[in-house]
């Protein structure tokens, strides 16, 4: 039975003026944190902060099925947002978080000068087109609107992902991080900008929707057989991973957590939970 921890009210505004705390000089060195995060203390749970699919899901079979005999004891925080889990981590409420890819953190750490870093990729949650109005994306004509996550790796991904499949045309060189006002073609289309997790509920009232991984499985989209276009897994850069404040990678449970989260019983875990698609193991090397 998984007896993860949800974020309360009260516990979000104490990360938010723990971090104001940090942000005003009580301490200068990235790595300085040392309470709850970054003491190494074995005897200690190592506090992981995780949206709640796959990623708490993931936590909790290790917690389950695998901590115990690696000496690790873990307690997870369910966030359902974007931003919380990093300056939880930032501000040491946590001791790491599991929800993000790395385009995601390098944004985020240059707008609130935090110091999250990657400790190891765990899978990968490939970015779909999906639709309750059209069956194919020849269906997709003009005037009609598109919804996009608002976050600014996520809205890029997204608008490369319609890019690659013909809906829109950017322009030349924009990466990951392209915005609305990069398209050079909408090709008569429209688009609604929204926070990532409120995508799936849109879809009755827009034509489209570009939907994260992980809200399309909690809205029970199959990607394999939903999507109207998919990412490709191969040469992908958004494998989600485990990431930690600057300064505590070594913390030996961070390093227990890492190697369990690369197990063989963890892919076996992610392939016969998630056969549609929707998440693929990404083991390999920490994100650089």
């Amino acid at each position: 039975m998984r007896k993860n921890i949800k974020l309360t009210a009260g516990f979000a505004a104490t990360a938010a003026v723990a971090l104001g705390l940090t942000a005003c000089g009580t301490s200068s060195d990235p790595s300085s944190s040392k309470d709850a995060a970054g003491s190494g203390d074995t005897s200690k749970p190592l506090v992981v902060a995780a949206s709640p699919t796959p990623h708490a899901d993931i936590l909790s079979f290790v917690k389950d099925k695998l901590a115990a005999k690696a000496g690790l004891k873990l307690e997870v925080k369910e966030f359902t947002d974007y931003v919380l889990p990093n300056t939880a981590t930032e501000s040491g409420q946590v001791d790491a978080n599991f929800f993000q890819h790395k385009p995601y953190l390098d944004d985020f750490n240059a707008k609130n000068k935090t110091h999250i870093v990657p400790v190891v990729n765990v899978h990968l949650e490939p970015l779909g087109l999906y639709s309750k109005k059209v069956k194919d994306l020849k269906d997709l004509k003009a005037g009609q609107t598109i919804a996009v996550p608002n976050d600014t790796t996520n809205g890029g991904r997204a608008l490369r992902l319609l890019a690659d499949n013909g809906l829109i045309t950017l322009k030349d060189g924009v990466g990951s991080n392209g915005k609305l006002s990069d398209i050079t073609d909408k090709k008569g289309l429209e688009f609604k900008e929204l926070e990532a997790a409120t995508v799936p509920r849109a879809l009755n009232d827009v034509d489209a929707a570009v939907v994260n991984g992980n809200y399309a499985i909690e809205a029970k989209l199959n990607p394999a057989t939903d999507s109207l276009a998919l990412e490709k897994a191969e040469g992908n850069p958004y494998a989600n991973f485990l990431a930690v404040k600057e300064g505590n990678e070594k913390d030996a449970r961070v390093q227990k957590l890492a190697k369990l989260l690369n197990s063989p019983e963890v892919k076996k875990y992610i392939e016969d939970t998630y056969k549609n698609g929707a998440v693929i193991p990404a083991f390999g090397a920490v994100a650089k």
